[in-house]
């Protein structure tokens, strides 16, 4: 069951992700999570993303209510962006609705977008 102060949804319409002036995906498919106080954060399905442009980082911490958090550098061109990407992987029970998906870090130069 998904703890009560966090809530997933669609979020509706087509999204453009950007890191960088590189497209690295588009999708129809992404997801708002919201938790407590904190801004809403969208996840976009990876099958959406150009995989090739992300590195996985060593870089990894424990959300008590997610789990292990995974975190990516994104390459478009000389100047990566470290751990501009995160990932749960293999969430816990009750938020298996974001395995197989990615968010991305605004501040670190990422974007996404409604189309």
């Amino acid at each position: 069951m998904m703890p009560d102060h966090i809530k997933v949804t669609p979020a509706p319409g087509a999204w453009i992700i950007r890191c960088g002036d590189t497209e690295i995906g588009r999708s129809s498919a992404v997801l708002t999570l919201t938790e407590g106080s904190y801004p809403p954060a969208l996840y976009v399905p990876r099958a959406d993303i150009d995989m090739a442009r992300l590195q996985k980082a060593d870089r990894v911490t424990r959300c008590p209510w997610k789990g292990l958090c995974s975190y990516y550098t994104v390459q478009t061109g000389d100047n990566p962006m470290p751990n501009a990407v995160w990932s749960y992987e293999d969430p816990i029970e009750g938020m298996e609705i974001i395995a197989g998906h990615l968010s991305f870090y605004t501040d670190r130069g990422c974007t996404v977008s409604q189309a």
